[in-house]
């Protein structure tokens, strides 16, 4: 009797721990794009942006070979061959971790989107936000083409 509800509590735990532990990553490359004439990135930085984002998106970029400029958001065109935007998401589980970043790679005169990236994780399933960064850029730069 004692073994069966053992097994069936560790069972219920094993469930429950799974619950939290969703995650996903996404990219989209919009039809006609192609990434390889890229060479200069604008990273705009989000005025609430208080945890250097756009920094550690600056740093990944410029390991992949990109010349990369940060600034503020302007009006078109901005000074290199695409601007970078994103929208973080942070959550509070204990301590405050990153659950989703998305960012986007857009044409410097219009700003329509030419790719994309996201990834998101919950708490058991959290990564840095240098990770976070490095896994939806690589999700952007390598987006199937449409």
């Amino acid at each position: 009797m004692f073994q069966r509800r053992l097994l069936t509590l560790c069972l219920f735990l094993g469930v429950l721990s799974l619950t939290g532990c969703a995650s996903q990553s996404k990219s989209m490359l919009s039809p006609g794009t192609d990434l390889s004439t890229i060479k200069t990135v604008y990273v705009v930085k989000q005025p609430k942006d208080n945890k250097d984002i756009d920094d550690l998106i600056k740093t990944n970029l410029e390991k992949r070979g990109f010349k990369v400029i940060k600034g503020p958001q302007l009006s078109s065109p901005y000074p290199a061959d695409a601007a970078v935007t994103y929208v973080d998401r942070w959550y509070w589980d204990l301590t405050m971790y990153l659950i989703e970043l998305t960012i986007n790679l857009r044409d410097p005169q219009s700003g329509f989107p030419l790719a994309m990236g996201n990834a998101m994780h919950t708490s058991l399933n959290r990564k840095s936000p240098e990770l976070m960064v490095d896994e939806v850029v690589t999700n952007m730069l390598t987006a199937p083409k449409q």
